[in-house]
């Protein structure tokens, strides 16, 4: 089972740091789902560097706890845009479909972060 956990750990690590790296390559990929009251290129460029820095402290034996941590609480604070998304007319994410997928794919990843959170508090 550690060799499961610690597998779950690496590959939400690796996920979680390219999705931030994504935030640059990518930023238009993201502006849809930044509310028009916000400013986008912070909330953007802020949200892939927490990404990035999340994702890479999983692989940093001192701060594993704390990123575990911070990216189960990022990914909460990321639910009400898919939640908003679904009931957009036209959602970020490309479709009605896609949205409806992608919101369990959220509760997924908060698990997912939970999960290995709760196995390096251990």
């Amino acid at each position: 089972m550690k060799t499961v956990l610690l597998i779950a750990r690496i590959l939400l690590g690796v996920f979680i740091t390219y999705g931030g790296v994504n935030h640059f390559l990518n930023p238009a990929m993201y502006a849809p789902f930044i509310p028009d009251f916000l400013p986008e290129a912070l909330i953007n460029y802020g949200s892939g560097i927490l990404e990035i820095i999340l994702g890479v402290g999983l692989f940093i034996p001192g701060y594993k706890q704390l990123a575990a941590f911070g990216i189960f609480l990022l990914m909460i604070a990321f639910l009400p845009l898919h939640v908003i998304d679904i009931f957009a007319a036209n959602p970020a994410i490309g479709s009605k479909s896609a949205a409806y997928i992608r919101l369990p794919v959220q509760f997924v990843l908060i698990a997912w972060a939970w999960w290995v959170w709760k196995d390096i508090k251990k």
